[in-house]
């Protein structure tokens, strides 16, 4: 009895440690469809990481990467109107070339969508009862969002990247 009793215990702990984690679960299967999106334009395309905050400043990074390389990056940031949709542009830049990666100002990093879902998983590896966690995707199944919002944090506590408008070059 004691080693049918065993048997048992030992085949659930291996279910329970080779159960998949749902959200790695849709971050492969987003994986798959952007492999065939980058497939179908020659690993040639470009993103923006956009960033708001409920003070209604802006900040937006657009990277542009041609055959898998980062070939720009532009910045612009601001501030919205009071009452308005419109944007108000306080700062911009563009780099090219050797000049990718040299400004800060809270850009996103000059990174392909291919380290961004190498990352992915790590930005949601994360304490569940301690942070809200995400992972979502646009209508193509790509990814548009990972990371995480410590529990109880009330104003920009977002830890992560939001990705929109992945376009073909």
């Amino acid at each position: 009895m004691k080693r049918i009793s065993l048997a048992i215990l030992t085949i659930c702990l291996l279910f329970v440690a080779c159960k998949k984690d749902e959200n790695q679960t849709k971050i492969d299967e987003s994986r798959k469809k952007w492999q065939s999106f980058k497939a179908s334009v020659s690993n040639s395309y470009s993103y923006t990481v956009p960033f708001g905050s409920w003070t209604g400043s802006f900040l937006e990074t657009t990277i542009t990467v041609q055959n898998g390389k980062v070939i720009e990056r532009a910045f612009k940031a601001g501030n919205q109107e009071q009452s308005s949709p419109n944007l108000i542009v306080t700062k911009s830049w563009t780099e090219t070339g050797a000049e990718i990666g040299t400004h800060d100002d809270y850009a996103a990093k000059p990174i392909t969508l291919d380290q961004i879902y190498a990352e992915a998983p790590s930005m949601i590896n994360v304490s569940k009862e301690k942070n809200d966690i995400y992972f979502s995707v646009d209508d193509r199944g790509l990814i548009s969002s990972v990371g995480y919002v410590p529990k109880g944090c009330q104003d920009d506590c977002f830890n992560g990247i939001h990705i929109k408008d992945i376009k073909a070059l």
